[in-house]
């Protein structure tokens, strides 16, 4: 099956997040696709297969250990592999867990139509505010993650929580959130150990909740993030009501064949 391996939310390569890409003629048995996602290894593989009579792409997204609802940087890097092996040329929209999604061109990078996903103020239960190791300044939580804010960017750069105690913290992951500098309105890390993901170099899905978070706070609707991981990498972030437009460039790294089922 045709392969290819992207890095999203970046114009480098071997900067921001890998994402392996798979793209098939027909659905193919989830065993497959969870043994693909494991051997790959990256943050996330994405599964494209096109849907008959619909002009849509069925995707489907894996962690090395589980399937996920939602994901940015895997959805950004099939959009650039539909348009870059030329099976679409225009706006593509994405049947998901998580509904449509939409991704067009934009001026030479992507933008991805998600929903927004704001967090709700909440007490950061002790033992998880004993593993991240510093003090808060805000705290909530969605249906899928804890959002914690800090005092800036150089402790969100600087955190090395407790992976361990982490797993325990009754969600997929922990967002880290400070005021931006460096041209950054806004900063973050994400950790995701529950998932197999101890931490995710560029997430476009914690931009769904960033972005409402960060409008609200700074009184604007387009905002810039820099996510401060090992790889790094930059999001651009609009918040549109219920949605969240997210922009960023990709690269392909990796091209090939994966063998099939």
């Amino acid at each position: 099956m045709p392969f290819w391996q992207v890095d999203a939310f970046t114009a480098e390569p071997w900067r921001g997040n890998p994402a392996g890409v798979c793209v098939l003629d027909e659905p193919a048995p989830e065993t497959w696709m969870r043994a693909v996602a494991a051997e790959v290894n990256v943050a996330e593989t994405a599964f494209l297969c096109p849907l008959p009579g619909s002009g849509e792409w069925g995707l489907r997204w894996f962690t090395p250990a589980v399937e996920v609802d939602l994901c940015g940087h895997a959805t950004l890097s099939s959009a650039h592999v539909l348009w870059n092996s030329e099976r679409e040329d225009g706006p593509i929209v994405f049947t998901t867990r998580s509904g449509s999604l939409t991704a067009e061109p934009a001026g030479g990078r992507i933008c991805l139509d998600f929903p927004a996903m704001p967090a709700v103020e909440a007490d950061l239960p002790g033992r998880l505010a004993t593993a991240l190791g510093v003090p808060s300044v805000w705290s909530g939580r969605t249906s899928t993650n804890w959002l914690v804010e800090v005092s800036d960017a150089g402790t969100v750069r600087s955190l090395g929580p407790d992976m361990d105690a982490l797993l325990t913290m009754n969600a997929q992951g922990l967002i880290v959130t400070a005021p931006g500098k460096d041209g950054s309105d806004f900063v973050s890390r994400y950790f995701a150990p529950a998932v197999g993901v101890p931490e995710d170099p560029v997430t476009g899905s914690a931009h769904c909740t960033l972005g409402p978070f960060w409008a609200a706070r700074l009184g604007r609707e387009e905002l810039r993030g820099h996510q401060l991981s090992a790889r790094g990498g930059w999001v651009e972030v609009r918040v549109a009501g219920d949605r969240v437009l997210l922009t960023g460039s990709a690269v392909t790294v990796i091209r090939g064949t994966v063998r099939g089922w």
